[in-house]
């Protein structure tokens, strides 16, 4: 089993992402956005070739190994209308870079949900099938994220999707359920459930991202909690998955700091990686426990 955590919830600052992950005794990541030196924030995938090959320098010489890279690609704010060279692009960009990290799993999208019924699933098919073929040819195995794109609508819309690519596998995301509805029910939709949701796909998740939350009616929102203390069934999924043998990689992405505009860098990056920290604490104590009572059981 592998703990890490997506990147930029520990900091913006690559500085920072290292030293969450050095304090908890950790030796991987999940890279997403990072922010080096001279150079601003962005994906992995779109920082400058300086700026990528100082942060390969940094992690090398911390000992961090990246487990999963969380790529934009496809995501939620990618539309299906949009001209595929976009997401070629992006995968041509991704593959020598995580190639250069060793990087084994890539997380992909299917693309943001379309408001007419008519969500274009053989074109989100077609486009993912090559990006998965692209990927699996050069090494690196894709997972799709249950968020808000098409295979996130539902556990059947992920099921249509996982049939349709072959080689896809999946990464679930604990909480995502709580604030996503499920499009396969009429107006007004109810929100899904997450431990359905896991039981559909737990036979092809090869990667957990854990984070947990609260449906607040009152706020038409989330509100992010540590693990267990929310409603994303978190302790429920990990007993299972541990119960089925999973040892895989566990990212934790607590959501849980608000970005404040007005404060500084610094500041900013001091409350996420505190708020890191503690939260890769408790996860650490939660699976203890859960396989501590695998063992004596």
């Amino acid at each position: 089993m592998i703990l890490c955590g997506i990147s930029d919830e520990a900091g913006n600052q690559l500085s920072s992402q290292i030293r969450a992950t050095l304090e908890l005794g950790w030796k991987h990541l999940e890279m997403r956005n990072v922010e080096v030196p001279g150079f601003a924030k962005g994906n992995l995938h779109d920082v400058p070739e300086p700026a990528f090959e100082s942060a390969v320098s940094a992690l090398e010489a911390a000992g961090i190994r990246v487990h999963c890279f969380a790529s934009t690609i496809g995501n939620w704010a990618k539309r299906i209308e949009d001209p595929f060279d976009i997401t070629l692009s992006e995968v041509s960009r991704a593959i020598p870079r995580m190639q250069r990290l060793g990087t084994r799993f890539v997380r992909i999208m299917s693309y943001k949900v379309r408001t007419e019924d008519d969500q274009m699933e053989e074109e989100r098919f077609r486009r993912l099938r090559e990006v998965v073929r692209r990927f699996r040819d050069a090494g690196i195995q894709p997972v799709h994220e249950n968020c808000m794109n098409y295979g996130g609508m539902s556990w059947q819309h992920a099921l249509r999707l996982l049939e349709n690519v072959p080689g896809l596998e999946w990464v679930f995301d604990t909480a995502n359920p709580v604030f996503n509805t499920d499009r396969t029910k009429p107006e007004p939709r109810p929100r899904q459930d997450p431990w359905e949701f896991w039981t559909h796909v737990r036979d092809v998740s090869t990667h957990i991202h854990v984070k947990d939350a609260r449906w607040n009616a009152a706020r038409n929102d989330a509100d992010y909690t540590f693990p267990g203390d929310g409603d994303a069934a978190v302790e429920r999924i990990l007993r299972d998955a541990f119960a089925r043998g999973y040892d895989g990689g566990i990212s934790i992405e607590p959501h849980m700091v608000a970005v404040f505009h007005d404060a500084t860098a610094a500041a900013q990056d001091d409350a996420l990686r505190g708020n890191y920290v503690e939260y890769g604490r408790r996860l650490e104590r939660l699976v203890a426990r859960i396989r501590g009572e695998k063992a004596t059981g």
